[in-house]
């Protein structure tokens, strides 16, 4: 990591949707727009305020958690693609060492994925023994993470046997009173959700995010926009369904749903997108999906119709204004990232980063090494 006491940045530096200036400058690790008095070194491209991946596991892979130092290099991948900023949607491991890391992205914690047993990836979440314990557990979470706590809202029933389907995992009012709780301690909720039935529950308790939400109809669409819930798309990981429901295939309601959600996901995307519903940037690394795939998930979204400008604001600028996470201001960390090409033109740009600022320092890019 190559640090760079003063940095001057030219071209086209993005602040937000509405405005840009021709030059920022980088100076004891902070932002300024002041010409400092002293040399500098000049980079010019486009410039955008750090990437955020608002759905990542950083600690786990497909088996449950990972050693500190796989979870390191999870870490890296996605600070080497530009994402500077990651929420963590749940993970069996504590990453809490991460804060501590300069050369690491920022990272907002949602504790453990709650559940109940054999109603999720096993050695994922944390099972509860009963759904009325899911309030105090929300509590706990909220304590051990950054603000944020993630629930299991649906899983397949397998106790259903042939007719295994999707089905929720908590009552309505165990819903409402957990996300009560999560908002009383300061934290905010989201949700992994496929079902369709699952959906008004966690509208109705006042849910903060929905990661997924493949089984929204257009009701559903309708008051996800009327709320202003965010959804993550996960397009990379949708677009696995119909492996998923190959191998589901002896319980052919469940393998239907997921052929069918995974074939429309394009369009579902663009329904929400072109309803109003902020639709957010998330990869779903960690599991089954290797960190680092910012551009791929980004792709993606364009693909399903999403103007380019929209994706990447919603990887950067709005995203980091959602999380309360500064972007590029007078004062604040750089945390930046340098194209040459505009993203806002063609996301496919995203994929090759100029230069990577962490916290003022160089960390990946040939332009500063």
């Amino acid at each position: 990591m190559t640090y760079v006491p003063d940095l001057h940045l030219r071209g086209t530096v993005v602040l937000d949707d509405e405005r840009e200036v021709g030059e920022v400058w980088v100076v004891g690790g902070v932002l300024t727009f002041t010409r400092p008095s002293g040399p500098t070194t000049t980079i010019e491209g486009v410039v955008l305020p750090g990437l955020v991946d608002v759905h990542c596991h950083i600690g786990l892979a497909a088996d449950g958690p990972v050693p500190d130092e796989v979870a390191e290099q999870q870490a890296l991948a996605d600070r080497d693609s530009g994402v500077l900023l990651v929420r963590d949607a749940g993970s069996p491991a504590d990453t809490g060492w991460v804060h501590e890391r300069d050369d690491l992205p920022r990272l907002i914690r949602s504790g453990r994925h709650l559940a109940l047993p054999k109603r999720y990836l096993r050695h994922y979440g944390r099972e509860l023994g009963s759904p009325s314990e899911l309030p105090a557990a929300v509590r706990e979470e909220a304590a051990r993470g950054d603000g944020w706590v993630k629930l299991v809202a649906d899983w397949i029933d397998r106790s259903l046997g042939s007719d295994a389907d999707l089905t929720p995992l908590w009552p309505r009012s165990v819903l409402a009173d957990a996300i009560s709780a999560a908002h009383d301690a300061g934290a905010r909720v989201t949700a992994h959700t496929f079902a369709t039935e699952s959906l008004d529950d966690l509208l109705d308790a006042g849910i903060d995010c929905l990661e997924h939400a493949t089984g929204a109809s257009p009701d559903h669409i309708h008051r996800i926009a009327a709320a202003g819930v965010p959804v993550t798309a996960t397009l990379l990981q949708v677009a696995q369904f119909p492996a998923i429901a190959a191998q589901g295939a002896r319980f052919p309601r469940f393998a239907a749903r997921m052929a069918v959600m995974g074939e429309r996901r394009y369009e579902h995307v663009r329904n929400l997108h072109e309803a109003g519903v902020p639709v957010l940037v998330g990869t779903d690394a960690g599991g089954t999906l290797r960190h680092g795939l910012i551009a791929d998930e980004a792709l993606e979204m364009a693909r399903a119709g999403i103007p380019a400008r929209d994706v990447v604001a919603a990887a950067s600028w709005r995203t980091r204004r959602w999380l309360g996470v500064p972007s590029i201001e007078e004062g604040a960390s750089a945390d930046i990232v340098v194209y040459a090409d505009d993203p806002r033109d063609d996301v496919r740009h995203l994929r090759e980063p100029r230069a990577v600022v962490l916290r003022g320092s160089a960390v990946a890019g040939p332009s500063l090494r």
